[in-house]
């Protein structure tokens, strides 16, 4: 059985990336520079730091806009990025040989990196209307009162 998705009535949108074979840390260093910059002055900065970590970071913002156009029809001018979080992921471990027999740890840590997109101007239009009553009693009581 499918899982019914929420609606975000918040305009915000997202764009996951798992298993980044990076450390946290050094993604960190570039999530830190774009963390509340609007969509456009982020794939800037992103293109032309020199950090390995800045591509797939760009990949994620870019894939977050796209989420944002198609599934909500947000403008892409208008978003901005209101949360981005780097998280450890699992670290693969190889055993390399070494001299007289002897075997080496190599670890490659990866990380999970999450952007959040906003558009501040997105409102939502309530899909009540005045005509029906509330769930809870105390405004039922109101809407009933003014009506008899």
């Amino acid at each position: 059985m499918a899982k019914k998705r929420k609606k975000n009535p918040y305009g915000e949108v997202y764009a996951l990336g798992q298993y980044i074979s990076m450390s946290a840390h050094k993604a960190r260093r570039v999530i830190d520079q774009i963390r509340g910059r609007s969509y456009e002055e982020t794939l800037m900065i992103l293109e032309l730091m020199p950090y390995r970590a800045c591509y797939p970071i760009f990949k994620l913002v870019y894939s977050a806009a796209a989420n944002a156009s198609h599934n909500m029809g947000l403008n892409k001018a208008n978003l901005f990025i209101s949360k981005a979080e780097v998280n450890e992921g699992t670290t693969m471990k190889k055993l390399k040989p070494r001299a007289r027999g002897r075997s080496y740890a190599i670890k490659r840590p990866t990380c999970h990196i999450r952007i959040v997109l906003r558009d501040p101007s997105y409102k939502e239009i309530p899909f009540y209307q005045e005509g029906f009553f509330c769930l809870k009693k105390s405004d039922w009581k109101k809407k009933r009162s003014t009506q008899i």
